[in-house]
């Protein structure tokens, strides 16, 4: 593994459930480390941008008007396999499939009200990254305890 960023958004179900804290501890607890977060209304282009390898999908309107639907917590976390181990955390895409301990398990409702999206692998997340954050907005720090973590 490596040390790598990837992009977390959390849905408008989970900014309207009062979950934002709890979706950030589960990550954090794990030693993973925000490196740039903001609270973001998604506008329709960058909708389309996002889900753009669903663009003829049948359910992509329903993905555009879900995620422009309310405030979305973007994140850029930074760790030690970051892409995977947030995956894992999440758990699978339908909650009813997650397992219990995970976001989706834990608080998911529906398919589409999920709580949480990741990046699925290197090459989304970096593009994802750029669609929500500049270069001049992700900070690289230390922590005192990163050498616990990594």
């Amino acid at each position: 593994m490596s040390n790598e960023s990837t992009l977390v958004l959390i849905k408008p179900d989970g900014v309207n459930r009062g979950l934002i804290g709890k979706v950030i501890d589960r990550l954090e607890s794990t030693g993973l480390k925000i490196i740039g977060m903001k609270l973001i209304s998604i506008d329709e282009e960058l909708a389309s941008n996002h889900y753009s390898e669903h663009k003829d999908k049948p359910f992509f309107a329903s993905l555009v008007d879900f995620i422009t639907s309310s405030p979305v917590v973007a994140l850029a976390i930074n760790g030690e396999g970051a892409i995977q181990k947030t995956r894992t955390i999440m758990g699978v895409t339908n909650p009813l499939d997650s397992s219990p301990g995970t976001i989706r398990g834990d608080f998911g409702l529906t398919v589409e009200k999920n709580i949480i999206h990741g990046s699925a692998n290197e090459e989304d997340a970096k593009r994802e990254l750029k669609l929500y954050f500049s270069d001049e907005e992700l900070i690289r720090y230390e922590r005192s305890i990163d050498i616990w973590t990594e």
